[in-house]
């Protein structure tokens, strides 16, 4: 992990959620001032939790602690009376924070320690390695999914199928779609998606990923070369930087393998390869991770390029998905 990255993080995050606490004062300050009963309320409230620990503390009169809880409860039920009444809801009066789950602070509390928070995660895996893989993930979303690009003409001498590239990808798109829905089941199977280049198979992986992000889960999207030269690198000891990102593929909820077939393969990247599919299915046991692999090969070009190993779990836990058609890419220069 790099350092400095991590720390203008961390001081970003300190920034937007002192932000978040100052504008959510100012907020309760100016309808404090238009509505003083409000505040009156507030002010009872936090006199009489105070009233309430301290009572705990100096005596086990549960008499007078009994009074004072029945005050608290009353003062809750006449401050909801309130805000019904003045059309403001509890989160008016709180800090809205852009991560509710660690609410910006980058770190949650998870078994007695503290651990770092998906958001925080997935901001550095995108400085460090989505960034140039995932740059225009904004835009490629489900919504914008468009199946006019694809042509709705069988070619069953072209294709090898007796159904159109148009309802090829409505198909795709559904199991798509399935795979968001049900991310979070140990059955859903993985996706790859096998097919020539400028056919929808990066755009498609980014909406996905986009779903899964707004899950709150990680997503870690490195191409095929790029990643065997880094986990290789890190294995003969030329880089111990990359560390963080040799665990990350293992762990991180959604991991994306694009361009699987363009890298030199070696038996080294044989060994990585069957140790990243095998140890993510494995996790399913306890931790759901979900895996996407992209690819121009062909299933036989799959057969005879990889080990046995690899091609039997690809197909026993894969949705395998063919893209064909006509290069999109030059349909929407048009």
């Amino acid at each position: 992990m790099n350092r400095s990255i991590l720390n203008t993080l961390l001081q970003e995050y300190d920034a937007k959620r002192t932000f978040a606490l100052l504008k959510a004062e100012r907020k309760k300050e100016d309808l404090y001032e238009k509505f003083p009963e409000l505040q009156k309320i507030e002010e009872e409230l936090a006199q009489t939790s105070i009233s309430i620990a301290k009572s705990i503390l100096a005596s086990n009169d549960s008499t007078h602690l009994t009074l004072l809880q029945k005050n608290i409860e009353s003062l809750k039920e006449k401050k909801q009376d309130l805000l019904k009444k003045l059309d403001i809801t509890v989160q008016d009066l709180s800090p809205r924070f852009e991560c509710s789950i660690c609410e910006d602070t980058g770190f949650i509390l998870e078994n007695n320690s503290n651990v770092m928070c998906n958001c925080l995660k997935q901001k550095l895996f995108n400085l460090a390695y989505n960034q140039s893989n995932m740059g225009n993930i904004q835009n490629d979303t489900f919504a914008n999914f468009n199946l006019d690009f694809y042509s709705d003409e069988i070619n069953e001498s072209l294709y090898k199928t007796n159904i159109s590239p148009r309802k090829n990808m409505q198909i795709i798109k559904e199991v798509a779609l399935s795979f968001v829905k049900n991310f979070e089941q140990p059955t859903e199977k993985n996706l790859l998606f096998r097919g020539n280049t400028g056919l929808g198979k990066t755009f498609l992986s980014n909406c996905i990923a986009n779903e899964v992000l707004n899950m709150g889960k990680t997503v870690l999207y490195q191409t095929a070369p790029i990643m065997f030269d880094m986990i290789l690198d890190y294995r003969f000891g030329k880089n111990l930087s990359v560390k963080n990102i040799c665990d990350n593929i293992l762990t991180v909820d959604l991991l994306i393998i694009d361009d699987l077939g363009t890298e030199h393969m070696n038996s080294a990247k044989f060994s990585e390869l069957f140790n990243i599919i095998n140890s993510r299915l494995l996790n399913n046991n306890h931790s759901v991770t979900k895996t996407i692999i992209s690819t121009n090969l062909t299933m036989n070009e799959l057969f005879k390029n990889y080990d046995e190993r690899i091609v039997s779990r690809l197909v026993g836990n894969y949705n395998i998905l063919p893209f064909f058609g006509e290069d999109i890419r030059f349909k929407k220069k048009v």
